[in-house]
């Protein structure tokens, strides 16, 4: 991923090295133990995951378990991680249910997390999160319900900033869920991405036409914690 906004300079900066796919196309049914590693992005088990750290946690370890799993841990407070695991490509139509356990201590957080093409844009319904709301850094565009939830909607621009299309200037867009599902234990839900992506269109904020991957991710800077999640 990520980065919450040119108006947190120094952690947006450090956040947007997050998702920085490769195109590696291979089918691993675990991907455990990559140590500060480049990124890693694949079909596995019917699914699509992603998979990037910066390498400064030694510690971060990501493994793809069966069908829509994966387990995520990683220590140490240093450092910027992502990975989880949905579909490619993605698709304005999908119910995406997730449930398994989010225990994040410091900054993080578990979200649907994509991006797309023409336009060029990474978008973000987030579910829970750690320490700090990433809806404060952001321009609030108003509300919406959802799948019996309220939440923010947001938006953003990052300009010159690292993209799956290399350097690039683009726009984030973001629902944040208000109240946040708690962390620190068993975690579930139904996020309907029309609902946001709707939402998102009446407030003037139109994604892409061709969509990338599509996933539940978990995200950690400077932090630690763990997730154990499966989609369908």
């Amino acid at each position: 991923m990520v980065s919450f906004t040119a108006l947190a300079l120094t952690l947006a900066a450090a956040i947007s090295a997050f998702a920085l796919p490769t195109d590696a196309t291979e089918d691993t049914t675990h991907v455990h133990d990559r140590r500060g590693t480049p990124n890693g992005e694949g079909p596995n088990n019917g699914y699509y995951y992603s998979w990037w750290s910066d390498g400064s946690d030694q510690s971060a370890t990501y493994t793809n378990g069966a069908n829509g799993n994966y387990a995520l841990s990683w220590s140490g407070n240093n450092g910027n991680l992502v990975g989880g695991k949905g579909w490619n490509p993605g698709t304005t139509g999908r119910t995406i249910n997730y449930s398994g356990t989010y225990q994040p201590n410091g900054n993080s957080y578990l979200s649907v997390y994509g991006w797309t093409r023409n336009a060029l844009i990474e978008y973000y319904v987030v579910e829970s999160y750690g320490s700090w709301n990433p809806a404060s850094a952001a321009t609030k565009k108003g509300t919406v319900t959802c799948d019996g939830a309220s939440y923010d909607v947001l938006s953003t621009w990052r300009n010159n900033a690292p993209s799956i299309d290399g350097t690039q200037t683009f726009q984030q867009f973001w629902s944040v869920r208000n109240p946040k599902k708690n962390p620190g234990g068993s975690i579930s839900g139904s996020v309907t991405v029309s609902c946001h992506f709707n939402a998102w269109r009446n407030f003037g904020m139109n994604l892409g036409s061709n969509h990338y991957y599509q996933i539940v991710a978990t995200e950690g800077y400077f932090s630690n914690g763990r997730s154990n999640i499966t989609v369908w």
